[in-house]
């Protein structure tokens, strides 16, 4: 049976090139980046060689980039860290009903310090609007944070604009944009944003590694004790061997992106255009041009999502129901509830994120296969 992988949101496949890369940093030059002989100062060497290519790829210099765990890590220091910074002054952040649970449940847990959040909505496509965020400005805003593109949708942001708001404002601007990173251009002086996280196994990177943009003059405080790695900002020995792959990864990802990006966007409105076409009561979820490349989320009317799901993945084809951080919960979309969808319809959405490997073939498969799926379901639906 043919093995189909259309989950490309939740993760990537680690690149030959990458793996190739890392692999000198497990077996050979194991040194500790902190140690001063010549086997730290090799694995030092790698890890502000990769800090180098990860500053260039967004526009950056090396010192406003900080190693981390992962997206999660990072949106953590962003939030955590400019509120410890603000001290007193800085009482209220500003985010959006749409955010990945690693800033809503942060900003969550933040309530529990006297920290007032405001949760700014979302038109019908997911999009926050500049003027919602200029009338939520007070005083005592320490910080906004807004992703750059949905994890669920796809939605782009109108970043820039969100931005100027904050700056004109006075107040740091956090950007989460682990689904963008690689795949659309993040230029963090073309955007305006003073904080950007990214995860390195959204863009065929490894797993448990990731960055965060912090621009030059930011206040900010880290948020967990022990050594003086990365400025002070982020305790514990770097994984070079993982930060040598993100760096490899995101090198490639933005060389290449002018040729894949068109390339994902064929194949998904073909996808797209074919499904809309061949299912009925079906409906494209996320805005209709402002879009990742790669990203289509589409709501099937009497079809239970995760049926589907299950159906596809016994013809070997995997895609998602919306965020694989949110899966294995009855609850629907967060992302879609606000965007105005009932939970009968959010129940019946599909997330189908392309990548690389995906061929046309892959995409006639499923035009072929999942219509039918659809339709048996229909016919058992007491609906």
């Amino acid at each position: 049976m043919k093995r189909i992988y259309m989950d490309h949101s939740a993760t990537t496949a680690v690149r030959a090139e990458v793996l190739a890369a890392m692999l000198p940093y497990f077996c050979e030059e194991y040194g500790n980046a902190s140690s001063v002989h010549s086997f730290g100062q090799r694995a030092g060497k790698a890890l502000e060689d990769a800090r180098a290519t990860v500053a260039a790829c967004i526009g950056a210099s090396p010192e406003e980039i900080i190693f981390t765990s992962g997206g999660t890590e990072s949106n953590n220091l962003a939030i955590k860290g400019i509120l410890r910074a603000a001290g007193r002054k800085g009482r209220h952040v500003i985010t959006s009903a749409v955010e990945h649970p690693a800033v809503l449940n942060v900003c969550e847990e933040l309530k529990d310090d006297g920290i007032d959040v405001t949760v700014l909505p979302v038109d019908k496509d997911a999009r926050v609007s500049v003027e919602a965020l200029e009338a939520a400005f007070r005083p005592d805003t320490a910080l906004v944070s807004i992703m750059a593109a949905n994890n669920e949708v796809g939605t782009i942001e109108p970043l820039a604009e969100l931005a100027h708001a904050a700056a004109e404002a006075r107040v740091p601007f956090h950007t989460d944009a682990v689904q963008a990173a690689g795949k659309i251009p993040m230029r963090v002086d073309d955007l305006g944003v003073d904080l950007m996280s990214f995860s390195a196994h959204k863009f065929y990177g490894p797993k448990g590694v990731g960055a965060l943009y912090i621009r030059r003059r930011t206040r900010i405080k880290g948020v967990q004790a022990g050594g003086h790695h990365e400025r002070g900002l982020r305790a514990g020995t770097e994984n070079v061997a993982g930060i040598v792959g993100m760096a490899r990864a995101l090198e490639l990802a933005c060389a290449e992106m002018d040729v894949q990006g068109p390339r994902l966007r064929a194949l998904r409105d073909k996808l797209q255009v074919g499904l809309l076409a061949s299912v009925s009561d079906s409906k494209l979820n996320g805005h209709l041009t402002e879009r990742l490349p790669h990203l289509l989320n589409i709501a099937f009317s009497n079809a239970e999502g995760e049926a589907v799901l299950f159906a596809l993945d016994a013809l070997g084809v995997a895609i998602s129901t919306g965020s694989a951080c949110s899966s294995g919960t009855l609850e629907p979309s967060h992302v879609l509830t606000a965007m105005g969808i009932s939970p009968e319809i959010a129940h019946g959405s599909l997330r189908i994120s392309l990548g690389r490997d995906n061929t046309e073939a892959d995409v006639d498969f499923v035009l072929t296969e999942l219509p039918k799926i659809i339709e048996r379901f229909r016919q058992m639906s007491p609906m």
